[in-house]
């Protein structure tokens, strides 16, 4: 038999397998070395950030007690909320460094197409910088209650004094009468179709006071001119045989050639159809051409915030309906997902700067608008959980469970609609907030500080993002979105950063005042309670020398002095019976001490006693 060559199986299939396996098995070895360089890499990096992170905490640790004024803080991410330069890459809506970012477009699910900006002479109007629009500006309700076409029915509630909010109670609903008056004056709608247009505005104008007669003109020709709904409704009338004859105005439906939830003068009968019957449905727009009875238009109606609001919507633009779907951000394909009204109209209420969000110009307004647009939200959760009892599970709760116990009649009970304790504000949902707080007290005992915070309209972040001609209290919206961010700074500060000491529990609860601002009450529960000796480390009522901490002496004098009442001001709002309610001026003491009740007595010394002013120590609020 010959003799084996040495070099037989080098090449052959299996010695190429095992050199391939081989390779492959140090491909993976390297790879499991980089994963393992990198994990350790990532690892350290982690604790410098975490050391960094608690090194700068350790700064703040206490640091209430240990009050500093050569110590600055105004860039300091743990108490700044920078500036709103964050722009979301999918629908362009500027927000804060530290707000959501599904808050404006879900993620870039929700879609909608840009509002018209407005043309002359609305722009100019808008602008607030000539006399004819600073005077829009601030009858601009009474101006867009020239040309509503629904009529507006709500509890209002109105309060003594200067308001800068708009508050209401209860249900809000809109109806609209027929295209023509059946034995009275025209109104709201019926005024479009009177044919001299002197005698139109003139209308308008004895409708509601304090209006000028040439911006009602020009208004109205600018609206009969853009207004895709006043064309419909006119040219609809003219098609009208007889007054039995009905136009309706669909709910959801939209021109075939038309761009999505926006339409032009429509030529189908799509949007709007004459019927002599009663072919619609009930979320539809029922109108006949002369009658005495009002039609309620119901608030998923595409038109429902166009003809309420016809100078903000001046195109006719459709506001919320069912049938607007999310997309999904990857293929721009529509899902089944509907858009639920609250995502809607957070989309519409953005600020962008490309295009420009003209809704934000339109200051009192605005602020009815979206005190309407809350109401519709609620109104759409609470819509949802009638219809989903079963799903809720509400033949749970306990007064059911009773009547079944004690062989009761449950058909006696009635259809009782049952809010969980998911829905915000109802009393389930307090009543466990209420139970939780009780919770602290019975495990913690009494809190050991409690801490009010309040909204400054002074504050930059508010400032400089308000348009021409507009005050503090013309964006609530802006107002709720930078106390938000600060009360959460607020928080971490006490609990992450532990400028107390350590933080057991807290609680808070955010309330709007009657001038339009928010206000938080916290509570805190520390694991070292404050000593009695050192509250006057934290608390402070006394006015700051100027040359020493000059920050300090000017938010004290503009925020902190009550009054001035009693006989330096006998008319001021908190007098009542010749003495101030708010028991100002109050006593010097030259040391902080407690009360019979226990309430705190706060150190209110005296020049002589190391004061700096002793007539303005005895008007100082607590800070």
């Amino acid at each position: 038999m010959p003799k084996r060559k040495q070099n037989i199986g080098k090449n052959s299939l299996l010695n190429k397998r095992q050199k391939k396996l081989k390779k492959t098995h140090q491909v993976e070895d390297d790879i499991i070395e980089e994963t393992k360089k990198s994990s350790s890499n990532q690892k350290q990096m982690s604790q410098r950030t975490e050391r960094r992170k608690s090194k700068m905490k350790k700064n703040l640790e206490m640091k209430a007690f240990n009050y500093d004024c050569s110590d600055v803080f105004n860039n300091d991410h743990r108490i700044s909320i920078g500036l709103m330069d964050i722009e979301c890459k999918f629908c362009k809506a500027l927000k804060f460094q530290d707000e959501f970012d599904n808050m404006c477009c879900g993620k870039g699910k929700v879609n909608l197409p840009d509002l018209t900006i407005p043309e002359e002479p609305l722009s100019t109007y808008l602008s607030g910088t000539t006399i004819e629009s600073k005077h829009f500006l601030s009858n601009i309700r009474k101006y867009n209650s020239c040309f509503n076409m629904t009529s507006f029915g709500a509890n209002r509630k109105k309060e003594s004094g200067f308001q800068t909010t708009f508050k209401i109670q209860g249900q809000i609903y809109h109806r609209i009468g027929s295209l023509l008056p059946y034995d009275c004056e025209s109104s709201f709608l019926q005024i479009y179709f009177i044919g001299d247009d002197d005698i139109q505005s003139q209308r308008r104008c004895s409708i509601v006071p304090n209006v000028q007669h040439e911006i009602v003109q020009s208004l109205q020709n600018f609206l009969n001119e853009h207004n895709a709904l006043i064309k419909l409704f006119k040219t609809s009338l003219d098609n009208m045989p007889s007054d039995e004859c009905q136009i309706v105005l669909r709910a959801d439906k939209i021109p075939s050639s038309e761009h999505e939830r926006r339409f032009n003068l429509p030529v189908v009968n799509e949007v709007a159809a004459i019927i002599n019957g009663n072919e619609f449905s009930k979320r539809d727009i029922v109108l006949q051409k002369r009658s005495n009875e009002y039609v309620t238009v119901q608030e998923t109606h595409k038109s429902y915030d166009a003809l309420q609001y016809p100078l903000m919507f001046w195109m006719g633009e459709d506001g919320y309906h069912f049938e607007i779907y999310e997309i999904n951000p990857v293929t721009g394909l529509s899902t089944k997902k509907r858009v639920s009204s609250m995502k809607f109209y957070a989309y519409r209420m953005m600020i962008r700067t490309n295009p420009e969000n003209h809704l934000l110009h339109y200051k009192q307004l605005l602020n009815q608008f979206i005190v309407y647009m809350y109401a519709k939200i609620e109104n759409e959760r609470l819509r949802y959980i009638r219809c989903n009892q079963k799903a809720l599970k509400v033949e749970q709760y306990i007064n059911l469970k009773d009547a079944f116990e004690n062989d009761e009649n449950v058909s006696d009970i009635g259809q009782k609609c049952i809010l969980p304790a998911s829905f915000i504000g109802s009393p389930r949902h307090m009543h466990e907030y209420i139970q939780d707080a009780l919770c602290y007290v019975r495990h913690n005992g009494k809190p050991c500080l409690f801490i009010t915070f309040t909204c400054n309209i002074r504050w930059t972040e508010i400032t400089n993002l308000l348009l021409a001609d507009q005050q503090p209290s013309d964006r609530h919206d802006l107002i709720a979105r930078v106390f938000k961010l600060k009360l959460r700074k607020l928080i971490d500060l006490i609990t992450k950063c532990k400028i107390f000491g350590n933080v057991i529990s807290w609680v808070y609860s955010i309330e709007w005042q009657k001038r339009g601002l928010p206000h938080d009450h916290i509570l805190i529960w520390l694991e070292n309670k404050v000593h009695p000796d050192r509250i006057d480390n934290i608390i402070s009522v006394e006015l700051k020398d100027p040359e020493k901490d000059p920050h300090l002496f000017d938010i004290i004098k503009k925020n902190m002095i009550h009054g001035p009442c009693g006989q330096l001001n006998p008319f001021s709002v908190c007098m009542k019976d010749g003495q101030c309610k708010c028991n100002y001026p109050r006593k010097l003491l030259d040391v902080t001490r407690s009360d019979k009740n226990g309430y705190p007595l706060y150190r209110r010394r005296s020049i002589t006693n190391g004061g700096f002013q002793t007539a303005i120590n005895d008007y100082l609020l607590p800070k």
